[in-house]
């Protein structure tokens, strides 16, 4: 951190009035508009040495605070206020494991399919092609496509032994364990 001289401790101690109007301006009276020229002051004294002898201080001080602004406004906008916790304890994830273990499974058993059927069900699931578009991509008719998709789903049923929409998503242990503690599940569901 740079040494400030007595002369521009004191051309900085003379611009805060001027600060703490622009800043009432920005979020209005109060310790809001007291915290900008903080922050601002805080940032101007790290940054000392960028600053140029025989230039306008006041301008390079309101540049600082002016971008300090901008920089937490921008901030809040990304963020979500939960003072009472309650967006927080309505978040659940699922255990990463037996997704990536479920993921390998499933890539194992795409591979098990004929080739034409696979790249249908890619297509179509994976990709988000028409059938009409993967048809035309595939070079065969919309029928002969929607034949290859349904295959491939029945037989990738028939390999991760599937019987049904409900067993995607959590398994059992930790359905129990985020329903029993009242929070909400995403369910899930099967390729359509």
């Amino acid at each position: 951190m740079a040494t400030m001289s007595v002369e521009l401790r004191d051309e900085v101690v003379a611009c805060i009035p001027s600060l703490r109007a622009f800043a009432a301006s920005l979020v209005g009276v109060g310790d809001r508009a007291d915290d900008l020229v903080q922050e601002a002051l805080v940032k101007a004294w790290a940054n000392i040495g960028s600053f140029k002898q025989g230039t306008n201080m006041k301008a390079w001080l309101f540049t600082i605070l002016r971008n300090t602004f901008y920089s937490a406004h921008r901030k809040a906008k990304r963020e979500v206020q939960d003072v009472d916790g309650q967006y927080s304890s309505a978040l659940a994830e699922h255990p990463g494991q037996i997704g990536h273990l479920d993921f390998e499974d499933f890539r194992m058993a795409l591979d098990e399919l004929p080739e034409d059927q696979r790249e249908a069900v890619i297509l179509i699931g994976a990709s988000g092609f028409s059938y009409e578009e993967a048809a035309e991509i595939c070079g065969c008719a919309i029928g002969t496509m929607k034949s290859r998709v349904n295959r491939a789903r029945n037989r990738l049923s028939e390999i991760l032994d599937v019987t049904s929409a409900d067993e995607f998503g959590p398994d059992r242990t930790a359905h129990a364990a985020l329903t029993t503690s009242s929070v909400p599940t995403v369910k899930l569901s099967a390729m359509d």
